[in-house]
């Protein structure tokens, strides 16, 4: 699930806050990298837990909906969302289960919560279109999930309060992680039962081993690097830079000069998206400008074996 567009974005963060809290012990600080990447994955395993949250409460809902109904004589409420296929399946699910007991992660101390977005829910056009639908399948139940989760938890202001309570860390990572409960969502098989797979924390060793390379050859050929950047502009003047903007083509060139295999245009691009994220306005054209200068002096002088479009 951590993919390198998170590991960039942790990179640049907890490049900046080395250098910035005066404590530079290498070993802990790669440490707090794959320690703030492994909560990436507690937010991911937290938001699917979530979807089970809602789905239980929604059931002691239907049934105190249900018991009045049928004392007073008045229609049935439906049980559809409730009894939700895909719902039930997630709750159901081994390894989320698991992980959560492993990380004693629960959403009972947020039961208000739960029931408020469980109100919200009830209250949108997409529940109201999925209700009324008369089709019963599984495929229609997680598609009525996957707009939900899209619609309403995606960009949900009170969620986001919430979550930054729960963990500090989860302030920059939830529209990343987002996009893989969907992915989750989308790939669920009722044939898998309680059994279907989640995304793994990495997708494989060699992501987890491009996190601490790129991180440790940043810091530790820092001074090399913005020599680099100097030599490119001899009228570099660091004191009128945005102290981000340097640390993100300090970064840029790490990767540049540690991984033969990413294309140069890859990583510009990269960092370019990022300084218009975290640095100035003007960051995302200035440092494409410096990064791609940066290249081809390093390609000229032989200390970068790449290759770049002629201009």
């Amino acid at each position: 699930m951590i993919n390198r567009e998170l590991i960039r974005i942790k990179i640049v963060q907890l490049t900046y806050a080395y250098y910035q809290n005066g404590n530079h012990n290498m070993d802990n600080a790669e440490k707090e990298l794959l320690f703030s990447l492994s909560k990436a994955y507690d937010l991911y395993n937290c938001l699917l837990s979530l979807i089970v949250a809602v789905s239980k409460e929604s059931r002691l809902r239907y049934e105190v909906e249900l018991s009045r109904a049928k004392r007073e004589g008045t229609p049935l409420p439906s049980g559809k969302f409730a009894n939700n296929k895909f719902a039930l399946q997630l709750e159901a699910n081994k390894q989320l289960n698991e992980y959560l007991e492993n990380q004693k992660q629960t959403w009972d101390d947020s039961v208000e919560f739960v029931r408020n977005l469980l109100t919200q829910i009830e209250q949108s056009q997409i529940y109201a279109d999925y209700v009324a639908d008369e089709t019963d399948s599984y495929e229609a139940d997680r598609e009525a999930w996957r707009k939900l989760y899209k619609v309403i938890i995606m960009d949900n202001d009170n969620l986001d309060a919430m979550l930054e309570e729960k963990s500090l860390y989860w302030n920059d990572d939830k529209e990343i992680v987002d996009t893989f409960v969907l992915k989750t969502i989308k790939r669920f098989d009722p044939a898998n039962k309680e059994l279907q797979e989640l995304l793994p924390e990495y997708k494989d060793e060699e992501d987890k081993e491009f996190a601490v390379k790129l991180f440790r050859a940043t810091i530790l050929n820092a001074d090399q690097y913005q020599r680099f950047m100097s030599e490119t502009s001899r009228n570099w003047d660091f004191s009128r830079l945005a102290y981000m903007d340097v640390v993100i083509m300090q970064i840029a060139i790490a990767e540049m000069m540690n991984f033969p295999n990413i294309p140069v245009n890859v990583t510009i691009n990269e960092y370019v998206d990022l300084a218009k994220l975290y640095s100035t306005p003007r960051s995302g054209s200035y440092i494409n400008g410096m990064l791609d200068a940066i290249a081809r002096y390093l390609i000229d002088t032989g200390k970068m074996m790449k290759v770049m479009p002629t201009r």
